[in-house]
C-alpha cells in the first residue's frame, strides 16, 4: 500500500514509555511545530566546516595520522530566525563541534587513526523505538562510526554493534577498540562518516552525527579542476523539521503503534539544510566552480537542477571518479549518494541561480515537492567575468572496468516490506531474513559477484554494501510483480517463483554519470537491478589487512528508517 506523506500515522495514541534509561514520548501531534514559511529563505551565508587533517609530515614527507574526535550534546543554529537547536554533534572539543561535523582530509596510501569518543548524555533527546532491534544501554546513547565508502578492516568498519556509551562504560558484542584504522587504500574521492549504532541510525544522524571525508591524490593535480578552498566545496544536503523553540521535529508516534510505539517508514522535514543552514546562500565568481554534493538525508531524495538550466559536468560519482565528464541538466540524488560535479557560472545570462528540487517523497510515487522543500540553495554571480586556470579535461580517471564473465557467483538479494492490517509497514526484509538471522552472503576474498536485486517495494531503495565497490550492470521490468510477491512473500525461492517468467524483456539503461564504481546503487521498485559487487581493492591486488576477521561486513538500504527496522544483513569474506 502506498503511504502518502500527509496524511498517514495520524493517531491521537498518548503515551510515556520509561524504557531502560531512555524516555520515550508518544503521541506528539504536531502542536508548537515550526511553519517553515515564516523562515526567510537565502539569508544565511552558506558556511565551510572546519577541515581536520589525517596525517602529518616529516622532512617534507606525508605519514600516518592521529586524530580524537569526539561526539557531543550541544547547540546549532540552523537559520538567523530560529533558536539554537539542541544537536549531537562531532568535533576536537564540544564547543568546536558542528553540523555537519568536520571535514577529515587524507591522503591516498597513507593512514589515518581515529580515536572516537563518546560524550552523549544518559537519554537520547529524540524519540526512538525499543520494539526494533536496537542498541541499548542504560548507561548513555550508544554511538558508532561507519566511513562510508571506506577501504577499512572489519575492527574498523563501524559495525552496527560494537557501539560504545559515554566513557566506554557499555559496549556492544562487536566492540573492540575506539582507535579506528584508515588505511586510505583505495582512490582520491568523497567519502563520508555517520553514526551506525544498531536500531538507532536514524535518530543519531538526524541528531547530527555525520561528516565529510575526502583523500587526495597527486595524480589529481593534472587534471587541473577547480580547486582550492574558495573553488572546491562540499554541500551537504539534508531536511528537517522544528517546533518553536528551535528543538528538532521527530514525530513520536508510530504508523504501528501497537506493534512499533514509535517507528515510522520515512522521515521527511520541510526546511532544506545545506552545511548546516536552511535554504543558504552563495557569492561566487563568473568562473568554474567544483561541487561535491552529498545527500545526508534519513529518505528524502534530490533531483537537482538550477532555475536557469545550468549544465553540470559530473567528474565522480560517490568515492571514484569517472573515466570521462558527464554532462547533464539535471540528476537525482539518493541518500547517502556523492554527486561530484563542475559547474560554469560564466554560462549564466543572470546574477543569480536557484539550485532546485523536485524529487517525490518518498521516492518515486509520494508526494510532490512544493514552494519550501523544493528549493535547496541560492547563488548570487558576480557581474563581471574573471580569467579561470582550471579547466574539465577529456579523460578523467580510468579504473579496470567491471567483467561479468569472470563472476565467482551469482546471488538473488530480495527487497521485501511487511504490512500490518491497516497497510502500513511494520519492517523491512533482505531475502526474508532480519539483521540477526545466519550469514548467507560469504563471498571469496578478491572476487566478483553478481547481484541481482528484486525490489518488490513501491520505493526506490539505496543499496549500500560495505567494503565493495559497485556498478549498475543494468534492470529488467518484472511483468505481474502482485503475483510474483505474493509467491515469494509465501516462499522465497526464486525457482518455485518461477522468477524467469517474470522478467520482461524491458530492459532500463543506466544513466551515464552512473556507469562507474559507486558505493550506492538506487535499486527501482517493481525492477530486477543486476550489480556487480568486487571485493578486492579497485586498483591494488591484495587488501592492507585481514578482511576475513570478525565482525565482518554489511549491506542494507541506505534509507536509514529502512536499515534501522532490519532491511540490513551481515556478510563474511572468506579466504
Amino acid at each position: 500500500m502506498r503511504r502518502n506523506t500527509l496524511l498517514s500515522c495520524i493517531f491521537s495514541l498518548v503515551l510515556l514509555m520509561r524504557y531502560r534509561g531512555f524516555v520515550l514520548v508518544h503521541g506528539d501531534d504536531g502542536r508548537n511545530l515550526f511553519i517553515p514559511k515564516k523562515l526567510e529563505m537565502f539569508v544565511d551565508e552558506l558556511p565551510d566546516m572546519p577541515k581536520l587533517q589525517g596525517y602529518c609530515f616529516k622532512d617534507g614527507e606525508p605519514f600516518a595520522g592521529n586524530l580524537s574526535i569526539g561526539m557531543y550534546d550541544t547547540t546549532w543554529k540552523f537559520h538567523r530566525d530560529l533558536p539554537a537547536t539542541r544537536v549531537f554533534a562531532y568535533g576536537l572539543t564540544r564547543e568546536t563541534a558542528t553540523v555537519p561535523g568536520p571535514t577529515i582530509q587524507a591522503i591516498k596510501g597513507i593512514p589515518t587513526y581515529i580515536t572516537w569518543t563518546n560524550h552523549l548524555p544518559s537519554r537520547h533527546f529524540l524519540p526512538w523505538d525499543p520494539t526494533i532491534t536496537t542498541a541499548k544501554s542504560i548507561s548513555g546513547v550508544p554511538a558508532v562510526v561507519h566511513l562510508h565508502g571506506g577501504v577499512q578492516p572489519p575492527s574498523s568498519d563501524g559495525n552496527s554493534m560494537a557501539w560504545f556509551t559515554a566513557g566506554f562504560s557499555d559496549t556492544g558484542p562487536q566492540f573492540s577498540s575506539p582507535v579506528y584504522f584508515y588505511p586510505n587504500f583505495q582512490p582520491p574521492g568523497n567519502l563520508w562518516y555517520h553514526d551506525h549504532a544498531m536500531g538507532l541510525t536514524r535518530v543519531n544522524i538526524l541528531a547530527g552525527l555525520f561528516g565529510m571525508y575526502r583523500i587526495t591524490s597527486p595524480q589529481e593535480t593534472s587534471l587541473r579542476l577547480p580547486s582550492g578552498p574558495l573553488f572546491d566545496r562540499h554541500l551537504v544536503l539534508f531536511d528537517r523539521d522544528f517546533r518553536t523553540d528551535g528543538s528538532l521535529y521527530m514525530n513520536n508516534t508510530g504508523c504501528n503503534p501497537s506493534i512499533h510505539p514509535q517507528w515510522q517508514p520515512e522521515y521527511f522535514g520541510t526546511v532544506i539544510i545545506v552545511n548546516g543552514k536552511a535554504w543558504p546562500y552563495l557569492r561566487v565568481r563568473r568562473r568554474r566552480y567544483r561541487f561535491r554534493i552529498l545527500n545526508a538525508s534519513n529518505a528524502r531524495f534530490f533531483s537537482l537542477s538550477f532555475t536557469d538550466g545550468t549544465k553540470f559536468i559530473h567528474v565522480a560519482s560517490d568515492s571514484v571518479y569517472l573515466p570521462k565528464p558527464v554532462q547533464t541538466r539535471k540528476f537525482l540524488l539518493a541518500p547517502s549518494e556523492i554527486g561530484d560535479v563542475i559547474v560554469d557560472f560564466s554560462e549564466s545570462a543572470s546574477d543569480s541561480v536557484i539550485l532546485l528540487n523536485d524529487a517525490p517523497y518518498p521516492y518515486p510515487s509520494g508526494d510532490p515537492t512544493d514552494e519550501m522543500n523544493g528549493k535547496v540553495m541560492k547563488f548570487l554571480i558576480a557581474r563581471s567575468k574573471e580569467k579561470d586556470m582550471s579547466h574539465v579535461p577529456s579523460t578523467l580517471m580510468k579504473y579496470p572496468r567491471p567483467q561479468s564473465s569472470q563472476v565467482a557467483a551469482k546471488r538473488h538479494i530480495i527487497m521485501y516490506e511487511y504490512e500490518s492490517k491497516t497497510g502500513d509497514p511494520t519492517h523491512l526484509y533482505l531475502n526474508a531474513k532480519s539483521f540477526t538471522d545466519p550469514v548467507t552472503e560469504m563471498p571469496r576474498e578478491g572476487t566478483d559477484e553478481i547481484w541481482e536485486v528484486i525490489n518488490l517495494t513501491d520505493d526506490n531503495h539505496p543499496l549500500h554494501v560495505h567494503l565493495g565497490v559497485v556498478t549498475v550492470l543494468g534492470a529488467q521490468t518484472l511483468a505481474d510483480v502482485d503475483k510474483f510477491k505474493e509467491c515469494m512473500m509465501k516462499k522465497n525461492d526464486v525457482k518455485a517463483c518461477n522468477l524467469t517468467e517474470h522478467v520482461t524483456r524491458k530492459k532500463h539503461g543506466v544513466v551515464p554519470h552512473e556507469r562507474g564504481w559507486k558505493n550506492v546503487v538506487k535499486i527501482w521498485p517493481g525492477n530486477l537491478t543486476r550489480i556487480l559487487v568486487r571485493f578486492s581493492p579497485l586498483d591494488e591486488k591484495k587488501f592492507p589487512f585481514d578482511p576475513t576477521a570478525e565482525p565482518g561486513y554489511v549491506y542494507h538500504c541506505h534509507i536509514l528508517d529502512h536499515e534501522d527496522n532490519e532491511m540490513m544483513r551481515p556478510f563474511k569474506i572468506v579466504p
